[in-house]
């Protein structure tokens, strides 16, 4: 069965919805971050204030999806591809969830499940154009649990994608103070001769810890 060439997931042809994101900051550990998420039609702007004093040294701010009850089958596609807008350069992390498990009847709270995570930076020269592209195939996610890694985890679950979440986080130390960063669009693609080329009309936003030289796409 051949694949689809891309699956539009937010932004695009879809217009953002500020509905469909809320945030996930440090507060809910005693922290002082806070993110917010501004919406139009054509763009998301993912911004805030990464605070690090309160928690010594550590510090998040994220937005994540809303809907809870709600799956994306994405497995006809190799990755997600981020059609980004202007950054401040700064380390930011892309987050998949393919489980969700009920709140803790006792606290109310979220169960912690395995987070499928990606970081990158966008480049000096992309983070000012007008677009830039990341592209994150399944393969380089790296599964974490409770913020550790996690190398025993079963395969990622692209039938099952339950969450998306954009996070700024301290990075133990390297960064804080306030941030900024332009989502066109969010949408799962497949392997191309025109990803591996990399789009001709923009610059490729750089990765941190993984060079895109090195992406087997």
């Amino acid at each position: 069965m051949a694949k689809d060439k891309e699956l539009v997931l937010f932004g695009g042809e879809k217009p953002w919805k500020a509905s469909d994101w809320t945030a996930s900051d440090d507060r809910v550990r005693g922290g002082k971050s806070q993110s917010y998420l501004e919406t139009s039609d054509s763009a998301a702007r993912f911004h805030g204030h990464l605070d690090i004093k309160t928690l010594g040294g550590a510090g998040f701010a994220s937005q994540r999806t809303t809907v809870e009850d709600r799956t994306w089958d994405v497995s006809n596609y190799d990755g997600i591809i981020l059609n980004l807008g202007k950054s401040d350069g700064k380390r930011y992390t892309f987050i998949l969830k393919d489980e969700l498990l009920p709140r803790n009847p006792d606290n109310g709270r979220e169960q912690a499940t395995i987070s499928w995570e990606y970081d990158f930076t966008v480049s000096e020269d992309a983070a000012q154009a007008e677009s830039s592209f990341v592209y994150i195939p399944w393969k380089e996610l790296k599964p974490t649990y409770r913020g550790k890694e996690k190398k025993t985890a079963k395969e990622f679950d692209t039938k099952n994608v339950k969450r998306f979440s954009i996070m700024m986080r301290s990075f133990f130390g390297d960064q804080q103070g306030d941030f900024s960063l332009t989502i066109k669009s969010i949408k799962a693609v497949s392997r191309s001769k025109d990803l591996e080329k990399g789009p001709a009309e923009v610059s490729m936003a750089k990765v941190s810890m993984r060079s895109t030289a090195n992406l087997r796409l």
